[in-house]
Formats: C-alpha cells, sequence, structure tokens
C-alpha cells in the first residue's frame, strides 16, 4: 500500500471516529517501515497546525504510552494529569485539548499507528467514544493486515517456483482472492500481473487438446482458483467476499465455458486452457 493509499484509509478512519464518536477533534498517524518516532500526519478538527508533523516518540505523553503499551489510553485533562510525561504540552495546550483518548493500530502485535480523539473541556470519555476509537483503530488494522498479507503473497509468487507445482497453485488462489479486496491501485495490478504470470507459467500439458475461445470473467476465474485449491463453495463465498449462492453461479457459468461436468473437470480444462496454474 502506498503511502498516498495509507493517507487515505487513515483519513476515513478518523472520519468515522469523529462521526461515530461526536468529538470535535481527531487525529492521526502511522509508523513507517517499522521506524520511529510515528508522526500525527492527519488532523481533522483542528483550529491549529501546533500538532501537524508532531514526532511521537514510545512513553512520551499519551500517545507514547499508548504505542508503548499496546492498549487505549485516556486522560480527562491532558495538562494536569498524572500518569503520562509532558514533553508534548506546548502543541497540546496551543490547540486547547483537554479530554483525550489515544488507540493502537495493532497489525500482528506490532503497532503500526495511533489514533487520538480529543474534546476541549476537562470531562470523561464515556464508552461510546471508546467503542468508536477502537472500531476505527480496527479498520486502519484490517487495510493494512490485508496490504501486508498481499505483498506478502506477491513476493512468494514471483520467486522461482520451487518443485511443488501445489504450492503455486495454492498462492495462485489466495492471490486472486485477495487482490478484489487491495484499495491501491498499483498493489492490485501488481498482483494481478503475478497472477496471469503464474498462469502462462505451467501452460497446457503437451497432449492437451486446445480449448478455443475460453473466456472466463475476473469473478470465474476468482472462483475457480479458490476450488482448484481445494476450497468448498462456502469456503470460496467467505474467502472472495460473495454469497454462495453467487458462488455456485459463478462455477456453473465457467463449468459451462469449459465444456465440463463437474469441478474437478472445471479446474482441469481451465488448466488446458491456460486459465489457472
Amino acid at each position: 500500500m502506498s503511502e498516498r493509499i495509507e493517507a487515505v484509509e487513515l483519513r476515513a478512519a478518523l472520519l468515522r471516529l469523529r462521526r461515530g464518536s461526536g468529538l470535535p477533534v481527531v487525529f492521526g498517524g502511522l509508523v513507517r517501515d517499522g521506524g520511529r518516532p510515528l508522526r500525527i500526519a492527519e488532523l481533522h478538527g483542528a483550529v491549529t497546525p501546533a500538532l501537524r508533523g508532531l514526532a511521537v516518540s514510545p512513553g512520551n505523553g499519551l500517545g507514547g504510552k499508548c504505542l508503548a503499551l499496546a492498549r487505549p489510553c485516556a486522560v480527562t485533562d491532558y495538562a494536569v494529569a498524572r500518569h503520562i510525561t509532558h514533553e508534548y504540552d506546548v502543541p497540546v495546550s496551543a490547540e486547547g485539548l483537554r479530554s483525550v483518548i489515544a488507540v493502537p493500530v495493532v497489525v500482528r502485535r506490532q503497532v503500526r499507528g495511533v489514533l487520538y480523539g480529543a474534546l476541549r473541556d476537562a470531562l470523561p470519555l464515556g464508552e461510546r467514544v471508546f467503542d468508536a476509537a477502537v472500531a476505527a483503530a480496527r479498520d486502519v488494522e484490517q487495510a493494512l493486515a490485508v496490504r501486508d498479507e498481499a505483498s506478502r503473497l506477491a513476493e512468494r509468487a514471483e520467486a522461482p517456483p520451487g518443485p511443488s507445482w501445489e504450492e503455486v497453485r495454492h498462492a495462485h488462489g489466495e492471490l486472486r482472492a485477495l487482490a478484489p479486496q487491495i484499495a491501491d491501485p498499483e498493489l492490485r495490478t501488481r498482483l494481478l500481473t503475478v497472477c496471469g504470470r503464474l498462469e502462462a507459467a505451467s501452460g497446457p500439458p503437451p497432449d492437451a487438446a486446445p480449448l478455443p475461445g475460453v473466456a472466463l470473467t475476473p469473478r470465474e476465474t476468482d472462483v475457480l482458483a479458490s476450488v482448484a485449491s481445494g476450497a468448498t463453495n462456502a469456503a470460496a463465498a467467505q474467502r472472495l467476499g460473495l454469497r454462495p449462492e453467487t458462488v455456485k453461479g459463478y462455477l456453473r457459468s465457467a463449468m459451462r465455458k469449459l465444456g465440463a461436468h463437474t469441478r474437478l473437470e472445471a479446474v482441469v480444462a481451465a488448466r488446458r486452457a491456460g486459465v489457472l496454474p
């Protein structure tokens, strides 16, 4: 996921936090490439530039405490809070923030960012605010996790194939399932290009009769790739974000185009046609 796409995901999550919590000020940032410190990159509702670009180190201030502990943290009155350090009092005071919550974005036990919400009054933050902040962080976590998995599969598939084509075919099915979920057009194109290379690499068996005119839709190919990896219709539906009835429809259509009467025949025919590796 490019930094531009990450910024879009972060911005959308913060706007959902603002709507869901009613907090007038929300802001946050992501840790870049595992480096520290985190920098505040997105702000909504701010009236000064005091917080923009602020570098937050683990352990320092409310956000730093959140980074270090990997759990939500909150204060009712930032300037006099006893359980945080006060390195950032000047920019926080310049923005007039009093009651603040910070929620970590955690992917595979690694803190990848922090989302904040704040009031300009010293008031307790209730469950509604907490729940909205956690939900917004989960949205960012899911987007980052999908991006990480897509990159991992692409790198694995781009490597020279080992002795087992079953592993290659399994990776192909996972890539086909992930591609529609990717917001970054460059990464999505890369995944589909890798899929095409895998499909072309295997080629039809030398004694296979050609299958002219086979033109499966992307979703028909996605379903067949899942079926080829051993997935049931229900599992394929969950993987692809479709209803089981929709999967059955795509599978029937693909079988008709391939002249197949069973799932296995459809997979074999698709491989002969060079649609699957």
